[in-house]
């Protein structure tokens, strides 16, 4: 029994971890995107430089939402299985994939499915 405890001690540090992690990206991607956005809109290309802010921005945001999801799996499933905790993380997920699709369509302009029609096409599709 004391393995288990110091592997559930380990995972939930992992967890913690990676949400830290999570968090700390999406500010410093904030930040990131902030200056860049400065730095691209002080010649005066103001529009061209919003849009780079907004898909800059965006990718910040998705990439600690995947962080944060892993923690969440770590932490529900490994940690503390129980029906409810397994419920509370479905939902947690699908929001998490909602918003993600939707800073996908932000940034790339099309549906994440409709990759392929976009290149061959060179304009967005939202059918």
């Amino acid at each position: 029994m004391e393995a288990r405890a110091s592997i559930i001690h380990v995972l939930h540090w992992a967890a913690m971890g990676l949400e830290t992690i999570g968090v700390v990206v999406i500010v410093f991607g904030a930040i990131a995107a902030t200056l860049f956005f400065f730095r691209e809109g002080l010649p005066g290309q103001w529009e061209a430089a919003f849009r780079g802010y907004r898909a800059n921005l965006g990718r910040g945001i998705l990439l600690g939402l995947e962080f944060l999801v892993a923690a969440d799996i770590i932490g529900t499933v490994a940690i503390t299985p129980t029906f409810e905790s397994l419920g509370v993380l479905a939902t947690i997920i699908a929001i998490r994939t909602v918003l993600s699709v939707a800073l996908e369509v932000e940034i790339e302009g099309h549906w994440p499915w409709r990759r392929h029609d976009s290149e061959k096409y060179g304009s967005p599709k939202f059918d």
